[in-house]
């Protein structure tokens, strides 16, 4: 007789639809957001100026590189104290959260980046910044013996920096399918422990009392004849 073996089921959880339905949903749902995100957001764009410490005569040329890292770190308070938020038109607040300067450990040279919603707004607070710094470097290179100059002025941008809706959408598209990963991950041990703890409240049943297997009756020894006389 032809027998079949028994087809095998998946587990109950993977026959579930519902539930592996979340990790696509999450990530449909990241990176439509993350795509209006990035289609609503003002483009921003970026303009770096570039500025270089010399020393003044008989001055130390290692003190450039120091008065370089000094120069960096308060270039926007030395903006804003000057004349750069006017000659860039915007508020000094402003001026201080588009406005980063950075130095270099080996080079006397410090980039100013600037970003605004429009290219011509970056240029002019980056060049207005830099500007800022080689007037107060002017005013004070008797006490430090180093001034600042133009290196390079900012040039015009024409693609902004921040993240197109394309590429916003990718990002949240991974996001979402990271976050409906961990929730699959999660969902298993909730509902194992809520079953166990279900099963641990249902009070125990007694077992029914079976009756003692009989004991077969030893088996009557057949009759033998007796051998025959000679």
């Amino acid at each position: 007789m032809n027998t079949t073996p028994p087809r095998a089921f998946p587990p109950a959880g993977l026959r579930r639809p519902g539930r592996w339905a979340v990790l696509p949903a999450a990530v449909l749902a990241g990176a439509v957001l993350g795509g209006g995100y990035g289609a609503l957001k003002t483009p921003q764009y970026a303009a770096v100026s570039y500025v270089i410490v010399v020393p003044a005569e008989k001055s130390d040329p290692a003190a450039a590189l120091g008065f370089a890292q000094a120069y960096g770190r308060v270039a926007t308070d030395i903006a804003v104290t000057g004349d750069a938020q006017v000659w860039a038109g915007v508020t000094a607040d402003t001026l201080r959260k588009s406005v980063q300067a950075a130095t270099s450990p080996d080079a006397p040279m410090i980039s100013i980046t600037a970003r605004a919603e429009k290219p011509a707004k970056a240029v002019s607070m980056a060049d207005g910044v830099a500007r800022a710094l080689v007037l107060n470097s002017t005013h004070v290179a008797g006490s430090t013996g180093v001034k600042v100059v133009q290196f390079s002025r900012a040039t015009k941008p024409v693609a902004p920096v921040s993240p197109s809706a394309p590429l916003s959408a990718l990002v949240g598209g991974c996001a979402g399918g990271l976050l409906g990963g961990l929730v699959l991950l999660v969902r298993p041990k909730r509902s194992s422990s809520r079953g166990e703890a279900r099963h641990s409240r249902q009070p125990a049943t007694a077992s029914p009392v079976t009756s003692p297997a009989a004991v077969p009756a030893p088996a009557v020894a057949a009759h033998q004849p007796e051998p025959e006389a000679v």
